[in-house]
């Protein structure tokens, strides 16, 4: 499986197989597990679920740190990938660590299609 390298990417490849509803879906349940109160509409517009999960994964580095982390364990985020990342500006960082999100979110229904 090759990942997709931009947003914009991911969520072409999304709407091409027609997964894009059990990404959110997939979204969702995660963030339920993590106990973060945050529910995306299945149809929401993908400029709309990119601004949302920037928002919300700025304000968990800002105000909610341990929960900011339980959602990385939960979504299972390479800790390797976050600590590549620059932590100078919260915004990129937030904006960075939501894309990191996206993807592996992406590669649970991506194989639990494939498989």
């Amino acid at each position: 499986m090759q990942l997709p390298t931009t947003f914009d990417n991911l969520i072409a490849e999304a709407h091409q197989l027609d997964l894009y509803t059990k990404l959110i879906q997939q979204l969702n349940k995660d963030f339920l597990l993590a106990n973060i109160d945050l529910d995306f509409h299945e149809d929401i517009l993908p400029t709309s679920l990119k601004l949302l999960l920037h928002e919300a994964v700025y304000k968990l580095i800002q105000e909610k740190f341990a929960e900011y982390l339980n959602l990385l364990y939960i979504v299972d985020v390479s800790e390797n990938q976050v600590k590549a990342l620059d932590g100078d500006d919260t915004v990129q960082l937030a904006e960075d660590v939501a894309f990191l999100i996206l993807k592996r979110e992406w590669q649970k229904v991506w194989y639990k299609n494939h498989y």
